[in-house]
């Protein structure tokens, strides 16, 4: 028996999916946004050795929205064609209409798009009303992935972040592979190297003294502020520097108490991390803070406005790139200030490949998704010069490696944080709606509310919320 074979049984067991009939077990309908759905896991109809071209002349339909990893893969897609003799139909569509469109699509049920792009926490909604499908049972069946194909090699974080078992409580990790993650991001600091060198600033070792730099380093008069993070009304304003520098600092958003999800955003720990980091903002932040994304974060690192951004490092990496901005070559990455005990606990966020569950041509959207998660593609992929992070090991050690010449204190952050790097939220089903109303919470407190008694509200709706 092959080591890959067996990295696949081992695979299977500690999932605690046993035997052949793993493969043929159905996507079970739960309730969920929109309509559930019962579908055949399609793993268990492939068999024989292992054949690129088992599925030639198939049509297959990919759903994506522009992002640099879309962008690397398109030149590449011919070679696909050529490999398995599948024809592959690329849909584009805005990010901000995508998951509009795909969520309509997916409720519907009419498995237009074989294959998705998804990010890990959309998981949570489309797993339970089985719209996705499981992709373990294709994992461990070798006559359907390839020996070569090495899943392990995906970072650890990375796999369990896009794998859940639906219970509530349950942690990341559990329950089936529902995506296979295809390049993701860390969350850390990047600032402006040059103007930091010049005034032989160092770097902060914790959250006290980076607040207090940020505060030094703003001059309103000098249309100059410390420190750049996301403050709109959205879920996305959570989960990048806030969430991360808030695990860091040993705050928790749920706890599992008595069978309930009991939300801990007031505890003492949340509201004097929440107080720091809104002082944060008032003091060192840009003065229209809560319309911030980060496309005006990153934009004002990159003009030389703020002289730090807490957020993805694929966001800022683009922006030292020769002729990208105006502070290109003039930027610098580390993993932003440690927690008590110096623990680097950070979010991630990754894009993934989703196979539609009432897909009608499972087995060519298998290959697509390997081959594109595969180690020859996104080395491929990563010599264009854009695609930052790539989710596999051996990918990042090699050619990734190569690519950051002139990107300073990149490779240094990234190997900080990346034994810690994970989703540090509590899965749950509900998770876009309550953290929508944690990112108005923060815009509350901003306004003037009382932190800890805002929290207290906040928690307790968010309570109610995840245990219906």
């Amino acid at each position: 028996m092959s080591r890959n074979h067996f990295s696949r049984r081992e695979m299977l067991r500690a999932m605690g999916i046993a035997g052949a009939a793993a493969a043929a077990l159905p996507v079970l309908a739960a309730c969920g946004v929109g309509g559930s759905f019962s579908a055949t896991n399609g793993a268990g109809e492939v068999s024989g050795p292992f054949n690129w071209r088992a599925a030639a002349g198939t049509t297959l339909n990919l759903l994506q929205t522009p992002h640099p990893y879309q962008q690397s893969l398109q030149p590449l897609l011919a070679e696909f064609t050529q490999l398995t003799g599948i024809t592959v139909n690329a849909d584009l569509v805005p990010e901000a209409d995508y998951f509009t469109k795909l969520n309509t699509e997916l409720a519907g049920g009419t498995g237009k798009h074989d294959v998705f792009m998804l990010g890990a926490y959309f998981i949570w909604q489309y797993g339970p009303p089985g719209w996705v499908e499981d992709l373990a049972p294709w994992l461990a069946n070798s006559s359907a992935t390839s020996d070569e194909y090495d899943f392990e090699d995906i970072y650890e974080g990375l796999r369990t972040s896009t794998r859940w078992d639906f219970e509530l409580g349950s942690p990341l990790g559990t329950g089936g592979q529902w995506a296979i993650p295809w390049g993701f991001e860390n969350n850390v600091v990047a600032y402006n190297k040059s103007y930091f060198d010049q005034r032989k600033i160092k770097l902060p070792d914790t959250f006290d003294n980076f607040i207090q730099l940020a505060i030094d380093l703003t001059d309103r008069s000098a249309h100059r502020y410390g420190i750049a993070t996301r403050g709109s009304k959205s879920w996305a304003t959570i989960h990048p520097g806030f969430m991360t520098q808030f695990a860091r600092e040993g705050a928790k958003d749920y706890e599992l108490s008595g069978g309930e999800l009991n939300a801990a955003m007031h505890s003492d720990a949340a509201v004097n991390f929440t107080e720091k980091w809104i002082e944060m903002q008032h003091r060192a932040g840009p003065t229209s803070w809560t319309t911030y994304d980060y496309p005006q974060a990153t934009g004002d690192l990159g003009d030389g406005t703020a002289m730090m951004v807490y957020d993805a490092d694929s966001a800022t990496y683009p922006k030292n790139k020769p002729g990208a901005s105006a502070q290109a070559g003039n930027i610098a990455w580390y993993p932003g200030p440690a927690g008590p005990g110096g623990n680097y606990n950070t979010n991630l966020w990754t894009w993934s490949l989703a196979m539609n569950a009432q897909s009608k041509h499972k087995h060519a959207a298998w290959l697509f998704i390997q081959w594109v998660t595969g180690k020859e593609v996104l080395s491929k992929a990563v010599q264009g010069g854009i695609f930052a992070d790539p989710v596999r090991k051996s990918v990042f050690d090699g050619v990734f490696k190569q690519q950051l010449g002139g990107m300073p204190g990149y490779l240094e952050a990234f190997e900080t944080v990346i034994a810690s790097s994970k989703i540090q939220f509590t899965p749950q089903k509900k998770f876009f709606d309550t953290t929508e109303d944690w990112a108005v919470a923060l815009q509350d407190i901003y306004g003037g509310a009382n932190a800890r008694s805002r929290l207290a509200s906040l928690a307790k709706t968010c309570t109610s919320k995840v245990n219906l």
